[in-house]
């Protein structure tokens, strides 16, 4: 069977799949930055206490360097974990690391559910979030490293869904937030079903990915580096046999000639080519790959995507999340400035972006506008640094006004969503086809690299304000 007369994916099944489990894979880390009111009222309330009193200045501390911390204990294991995930793939099955990551991630919410009802002083309470982000992260980049690794096995087009997933997820935990302010329920209390609502999507991405194997269309290019040589070589072995009875085996050069024109080079398989009438693999199907080597050919969009999100979590929630609003200051709008104009239009043009990707792929991988676009995200620092950011202490506020923080904010999340999709659907076509699940490893942890240098310079950002 040939890449030309393959399954299709009936109903876009296949596509549907990835797209859920690249919302299971970032729902749950959103739905806890999303949260921040909830950690921040925690801290602040439990500051004020009797307790509190005593320890004044590190309460006062852990809740003013929250966003901080939150984003380093998120981004230091998932670089971790990530780098390790490029080694041990191929060595433990892809089944255990994602439905393994995805049951912990699943498990760990479940306690963060329950712990909103037990009441904890300000350190402990700080030190239980903060190991519960680095279950999260520490897990959900074993599990977004696999999966960019299956992905890498299809079409150049089967990325794109894990990246709008993803971009879906911030959405929905953003609404979520929004409609939570809406209600009224800002009680620690009604986080018991903001919580649990992660664990429903986790659930639904465990159902999703066991019935993945199921596919018709993702079991041919999941296997098909294998099963098309063996079934090549079984086909070309019958023909041999055949032409032994008819006695054509004793003419070399007519045999020779006439295994030539059966199998033409259009439908030779992936990985197969032939030579003196014999079927040489052109690389051993059980042989593992060398990561350095896949490197070295796609390290152009490693370093693109690395550069993406180091900018982005460079300010994203740790500066932009402190903007102050000069229009609702006592007002509605002042309730809803940061969860609508940071998150919400954050995850909105952020999905937007990686969802552009599955229209069209421009500019080409080999293109060199690609890495000057990359480059010129870097401008998103200085702006957001002179916005209305608060306290600060050394540089002016230039762009006051909402308006200019809004626009942005749109320019900033729609460029992050489409170039980082962008580089993250190249990458794994850089290489062979075997080799396309250990770059989309490698993807994955220069996108984990990104943001754990995003999160260090966070800290420098916030410094410098």
């Amino acid at each position: 069977m040939t890449a030309r007369d393959g399954p299709q994916d009936r109903y876009k099944a296949v596509w549907l799949i990835f797209f859920i489990l690249g919302l299971g894979t970032l729902l749950p880390w959103n739905f806890f930055t999303t949260a921040r009111a909830y950690f921040i009222n925690r801290l602040d309330n439990e500051e004020r206490s009797p307790f509190a009193n005593k320890t004044d200045g590190a309460a006062s501390y852990l809740l003013s360097m929250f966003d901080n911390f939150m984003t380093l204990c998120a981004m230091a294991p998932l670089l971790i974990f990530t780098c390790l995930n490029s080694f041990i793939h191929q060595r433990i099955p892809q089944q255990i690391r994602i439905l393994g990551s995805l049951m912990a991630i699943g498990l760990v919410f479940l306690v963060t559910a329950i712990m909103v009802k037990v009441a904890m002083e300000p350190l402990p309470f700080f030190v239980f979030t903060m190991i519960s982000i680095v279950f999260i992260n520490s897990f959900g980049a074993i599990l977004q490293s696999s999966l960019f690794g299956l992905a890498g096995l299809l079409p150049v087009s089967y990325t794109a869904p894990i990246m709008s997933g993803q971009g879906l997820a911030g959405t929905f935990a953003a609404l979520a937030m929004i409609f939570s302010i809406a209600i009224g329920a800002q009680q620690p209390e009604s986080y018991i079903g903001y919580f649990t609502t992660a664990c429903v999507a986790i659930v639904l991405a465990i159902f999703s990915y066991i019935l993945l194997p199921r596919m018709d269309f993702f079991r041919y290019y999941s296997m098909k580096d294998k099963t098309e040589y063996r079934v090549y070589n079984a086909e070309l072995e019958t023909k041999r046999d055949l032409i032994k009875k008819e006695g054509l085996n004793q003419i070399p050069a007519f045999w020779g000639l006439l295994c030539h024109t059966c199998v033409s080079p259009a439908d030779e398989p992936n990985g197969v080519e032939q030579n003196n009438s014999k079927i040489i693999p052109i690389h051993n199907p059980d042989e593992k790959p060398s990561v350095i080597a896949i490197f070295k050919k796609l390290r152009d969009m490693a370093v693109c995507v690395c550069l993406v999100f180091t900018v982005t979590i460079g300010v994203f929630p740790s500066i932009t999340a402190k903007v102050s609003t000069v229009l609702g200051e006592g007002n509605k709008w002042g309730l809803y400035f940061i969860p609508v104009s940071c998150f919400l239009l954050f995850n909105v043009f952020d999905w937007t972006g990686r969802s552009l990707t599955a229209l069209f792929t421009w500019p080409g991988k080999d293109s060199c506008l690609l890495p000057v676009m990359v480059a010129l995200r870097f401008i998103f620092i200085p702006l957001f640094m002179l916005c209305n950011v608060q306290p600060r202490n050394y540089l002016p506020v230039v762009f006051s006004h909402d308006a200019w923080y809004i626009m942005f904010m749109i320019t900033f999340s729609i460029s992050n969503g489409y170039l980082a999709s962008l580089c993250m659907c190249f990458g794994p076509k850089k290489v062979l086809a075997h080799e396309a699940e250990t770059a989309g490893a490698i993807m994955a942890f220069f996108l984990s690299l990104g943001l754990a240098l995003g999160a260090a310079v966070s800290f420098l950002i916030r410094i410098l304000i």
